[in-house]
């Protein structure tokens, strides 16, 4: 039996979690972000993960931040936000084989990294070390790649740079919009490190460096980041519809007024908005 912690907090987590259980891998621990207001009438909702994890009957976690350090006597302890410490690997136990984090949406202080008794595995949606950082699954939709796939790393202390545990490449849909992409990366994520952990944890897998010189890096996206000329290359304006679909979703300017794109395609190589939400409006056909 592989005893693991989970640190995860979207629902892309909460699927991974849910596909190891069906291969027989239920974590000990969840760790996950705390409960925050969502939507205009800032209603305090747990994360997908939380949910989980109180549905499978999994200890949860929710830290606002952790505290410890290398050769700290707390250096295994996440500071809670009620300043209460819970011990991850308590006098007397063995402490757990592995963490594996998937969105979880912290940065890792190097501690906590090298916590496990083994290592702390990452699920990255990209072939690293391609597309480092917090935007992986939309920067390849918007540099118009034809493939990118699933990397599960050895985290170390900087961003994405770790060991290559294992890889699988997934070819990139014409039409495909991020959400639908990265809905077929998280499953196949799932499934490759369901697939490799029994194998790991027995020492059997071969770790490869990445190669620093070929890395590219991606960093979060902002909302502004939407705004599209409509003068501009119509693939570069479709890949970024594709992109941005769903959130921060794109946008232009007439009449001063701001129109969001919900659908559109590319025909004969033209960007064709079909429906838009004009500010203050509902949704309608672009004309």
């Amino acid at each position: 039996m592989i005893k693991f912690a989970f640190f995860g907090t979207p629902k892309i987590a909460a699927i991974t979690l849910e596909i190891l259980k069906e291969k027989g891998f239920l974590p000990s621990l969840i760790v996950t972000a705390p409960d925050k207001p969502v939507g205009r009438k800032q209603i305090v909702t747990p994360p997908p993960v939380k949910v989980w994890a109180e549905k499978n009957n999994i200890p949860v976690l929710q830290p606002e931040k952790f505290t410890g350090g290398e050769r700290s006597p707390d250096s295994s302890r996440l500071n809670l936000k009620n300043s209460k410490r819970f011990n991850l690997f308590p006098s007397g136990r063995e402490p757990f084989d592995l963490s594996i984090v998937v969105a979880y949406g912290k940065i890792f202080p190097e501690w906590l990294i090298n916590a496990p008794k083994l290592d702390t595995l990452n699920i990255h949606y990209s072939l690293l070390p391609k597309y480092r950082g917090a935007s992986p699954v939309q920067s390849a939709i918007l540099n118009g790649e034809k493939e990118t796939g699933v990397t599960i790393q050895k985290m170390v202390k900087e961003l994405d740079a770790g060991p290559i545990v294992a890889q699988e490449k997934v070819k990139i849909r014409p039409d495909e919009k991020a959400p639908e992409l990265l809905e077929r990366l998280t499953k196949v994520g799932g499934n490759l490190l369901a697939k490799i952990l029994p194998e790991y944890v027995a020492g059997k897998i071969k770790l490869v460096e990445q190669d620093d010189s070929k890395a590219i890096f991606c960093g979060k996206i902002k909302k502004e980041d939407g705004l599209i000329d409509l003068n501009d290359d119509s693939i570069k304006n479709y890949n970024k519809f594709r992109a941005f679909y769903g959130w921060p979703r794109t946008y232009f300017f007439k009449e001063n007024k701001r129109n969001i794109i919900t659908d559109a395609t590319l025909e004969n190589r033209k960007f064709i908005i079909k429906k838009v939400i004009p500010e203050g409006g509902k949704e309608t056909v672009y004309r």
